[in-house]
């Protein structure tokens, strides 16, 4: 399969298209078909490899998955034992290591069904800005169950989202 991938450090000229192998399905495991990727600020600290503190995570002198992208919707190609919610051909959006390829797999409990209304970039745009507001909202917040709260802070994965979106589709 093809996927955007580095076999070091450095700026963004260390990525590249390559064929790489079909990652493996385990237990509990999804494989997707990628429609559709959301590159985030980590995405620039792995390939990066700084801050240096990412590599703990990343891998210490070189990259330890060396494809980019967490975020991604698409559609299930396959799927391991224990992971029955979903079924070849399911639209679903989640996250993922290594996202910027052909094929991504996912743990069952990072995926949702992707609703019809969005498109593939729309939905694939949300995990990591969905959770960074939720975490806002209730840990920082602290807004609970029957509190309201107002935010004037643009959402910016979904907004960013829409309007490329909508400018591609001809739309304003």
């Amino acid at each position: 399969m093809k996927a955007i991938a580095y076999d070091r450090y450095g700026s963004f000229d260390v990525l590249a298209l390559r064929d790489i192998d079909k990652p493996p399905v385990k237990d509990g495991e999804v494989l997707v078909r990628v429609h559709a990727v959301s590159l985030q600020i980590g995405d620039c600290f792995g390939v990066r490899g700084s801050p240096y503190m990412v590599r703990m995570y990343t891998g210490l002198l070189k990259p330890k998955y060396g494809v980019p992208g967490y975020d991604f919707a698409g559609q299930v190609e396959a799927i391991g034992n224990g992971a029955t919610q979903f079924k070849p051909g399911d639209e679903v959006f989640g996250s993922s290591q290594a996202a910027c390829a052909e094929y991504a797999v996912a743990r069952k409990d990072q995926l949702a069904p992707k609703p019809a209304s969005l498109s593939f970039e729309e939905a694939a745009a949300i995990p990591t800005a969905a959770l960074t507001a939720l975490r806002g909202l209730r840990d920082v917040g602290r807004v609970q169950a029957g509190r309201t709260s107002s935010s004037t802070a643009r959402r910016e994965g979904w907004d960013t989202s829409r309007c490329r979106s909508r400018r591609r589709s001809g739309r304003r």
